[in-house]
């Protein structure tokens, strides 16, 4: 009897994992979604800082304007509440109320790390004490912190906020996050905000199911990267039959879902202006399909992130709001076509991000 053998799944390099990781993003071409299916679709945007879920839409949609992010804030529609990765992200309320119970094992990981700081403190009532405060009204965290620690005076008070954090579902209520506004951050529990109940965790498969399609072709550890999650190499395994398998350059497996876009490596991808902490640059363990390795921390200095720009569809720069000018450092020349396009470009978004407001475009000098 002749043994049968399965054909190796296909390579794809790294610039046909650019373009299919840029298609998902919604980044070579704008798209006509709304705000609010954008945000579903991506599951959520990094918004560390107000600002950066703004600039992430106006880098991915047509005809998107800063009210239209916030009167969805505003309505409650979307949140901003502490989930994948321990950082904030603006979510529907939906994946608010169903991805946070989805990332809760990382938060019990995290509490674990400051639990010398919480000698003699009772979890669950600290869980109940903070709930029954944050629903009389908004707190914010030095608030807490004070209540907390009259209540537990030899626990470390940062230790405390974590604690209350990690066990519920806090989310920052408005104005925190509206465009044009300004607030410090409050914060009450997600179910209180949205007057309904958070729903039952999703089944893994469903998250990765949906992660695929916003940020695939990718492995395992690249999902868990982005998830701050462990252990789902069996969800990947149930879903296997459902799915496609190609290899990346170094013979990492990726998974892909049979009918989700893979455009051709030569497909164009113009420049895009990112703001700090966006997900694209965030949500793979291998980030080279963005991030050229030569590039690799560039736009980062210590703890801080700076905004990004794409030029061919990889990381290529930085970019800054100074006064009245918007400054472009690029890591590398330009040449000339392409800082027309750059500047094509920055006027463009910020046409959209700051009607009315004249800006320079200029260059400064090439990034060390």
């Amino acid at each position: 009897m002749t043994k049968t053998t399965s054909a190796p799944a296909p390579v794809l390099g790294t610039r046909a994992l650019n373009r299919a990781t840029l298609e998902r993003q919604l980044l070579l071409r704008r798209s006509p979604s709304t705000a609010a299916a954008a945000v579903r679709h991506l599951v959520g945007l990094q918004a560390q800082n107000v600002k950066p879920p703004y600039y992430a839409l106006a880098a991915r949609l047509d005809g998107f304007t800063p009210e239209a992010l916030s009167e969805l804030m505003a309505d409650r529609e979307v949140v901003r509440i502490v989930t994948l990765r321990s950082t904030i992200h603006t979510h529907t309320a939906d994946d608010c109320l169903t991805l946070r119970p989805l990332v809760q094992p990382a938060r019990d990981r995290e509490l674990a790390a400051f639990r010398a700081g919480l000698t003699g403190v009772d979890l669950d009532r600290l869980a109940a004490l903070v709930r029954e405060l944050v629903e009389d009204e908004p707190r914010t965290m030095a608030q807490l912190r004070a209540a907390l620690g009259a209540e537990w005076p030899d626990a470390d008070p940062q230790s405390l906020a974590v604690a209350a954090r990690c066990r519920l579902p806090l989310v920052q209520v408005t104005p925190r996050g509206l465009w044009g506004r300004s607030g410090q951050v409050a914060l009450t529990t997600a179910e209180h905000w949205l007057g309904r109940p958070a729903g039952p965790a999703p089944e893994p498969e469903t998250v990765v199911l949906r992660y695929l399609a916003a940020f695939g072709p990718a492995s395992v550890k690249d999902m868990q990267t982005w998830a701050g999650l462990t252990r789902l190499r069996e969800a990947f395994g149930r879903l296997r039959s459902r799915l496609v398998t190609f290899r990346a350059e170094d013979g990492t497996e990726l998974f892909d879902l049979p009918d989700a876009p893979r455009p051709g490596p030569d497909t164009p991808a113009p420049p895009r202006f990112l703001p700090e902490f966006d997900n694209l640059l965030l949500s793979h363990a291998d980030r080279t399909r963005i991030v050229p390795p030569a590039h690799r921390g560039r736009h980062w200095q210590g703890n801080q992130a700076y905004r990004t720009l794409l030029v061919d569809g990889f990381l290529a720069g930085v970019w800054k709001l100074d006064g009245q000018a918007l400054v472009v450092e690029p890591f590398d020349p330009l040449t000339r076509r392409a800082r027309g396009e750059v500047v094509e470009e920055a006027g463009r978004m910020l046409a959209v991000m700051h009607p009315g407001t004249s800006y320079d475009i200029r260059f400064g000098t090439v990034r060390a």
